[in-house]
């Protein structure tokens, strides 16, 4: 469904951001992939193993500008286009409000926010001059339902994501760029201090969840628009279009 669609993967050296790599190259799409650590490049060397061959992987910090540019340059210059964007990568901090520095909620804003705008500036000029691409965001239900318990923070830059992305939409939408989030509730991952496969996550969404809905958001008809995708374990995995 993917074939030679050219895709970027933010935060793709474990979790979900891997697993939807991992999908989109066995559907046939050339990849980069985007992680914070050294991390990435073993998670590249994996999906080599599995016969994932068309990807290359990138050490970038998502909140650097000169960074994402090159990241996106690169991809651009091996492949030819740029057809897909996921933007993945995400941090959680959860805190009483009297308890979050100023610094922490800067740099979780840095991470949430400025490093989805910072990937979706830089391919939207590329997106453009083809007149086609998709842009699909990985926020979460707290885009639209604030947490109640320490949340504050994360709940605002989510909601943040959602603003932004529907915006985005808007803008772009003339050009054949589609422009999508996907909110899901609680998923099965390393997240924050909770361990993937723990027994208490057995109701959880999976990562494979979350990957098979990026390759149907990827590959739908371009004149569907699909805004949002709310995907919560007892839900259906779809949306209404």
């Amino acid at each position: 469904m993917l074939k030679d669609q050219v895709a970027i993967v933010t935060g793709a050296s474990r979790g979900i951001g891997k697993e939807i790599a991992r999908q989109f190259g066995k559907q046939g799409a050339k990849l980069t992939i985007m992680g914070s650590s050294d991390e990435v490049h073993r998670t590249k060397q994996e999906l080599v193993d599995e016969g994932i061959t068309d990807i290359y992987s990138f050490r970038a910090d998502v909140t650097k500008e000169n960074e994402v540019d090159h990241v996106i340059g690169a991809t651009k210059n091996a492949f030819g286009s740029v057809d897909i964007l996921v933007n993945n990568a995400g941090v959680g901090l959860f805190k009483d409000i009297e308890d979050i520095t100023v610094e922490e909620w800067g740099k979780t804003f840095e991470v949430n926010v400025q490093g989805v705008f910072l990937c979706v500036k830089a391919v939207t000029p590329i997106m453009k001059k083809q007149k086609s691409g998709t842009i699909i965001t990985l926020s979460s239900d707290a885009a639209r339902f604030a947490l109640p318990e320490k949340g504050s923070l994360y709940t605002a830059t989510k909601y943040a994501v959602q603003g932004f992305m529907g915006s985005a939409a808007q803008e772009l939408q003339e050009y054949g760029i589609r422009v999508s989030t996907i909110n899901p509730g609680k998923v099965d991952t390393n997240f924050g201090d909770s361990m993937q496969g723990d027994e208490s996550k057995a109701d959880w969404l999976k990562v494979e969840d979350i990957a098979e809905a990026c390759v149907y958001m990827a590959s739908a008809p371009k004149h569907m628009l699909i805004d949002e995708m709310y995907l919560h374990p007892l839900a259906d995995k779809y949306p209404r279009t």
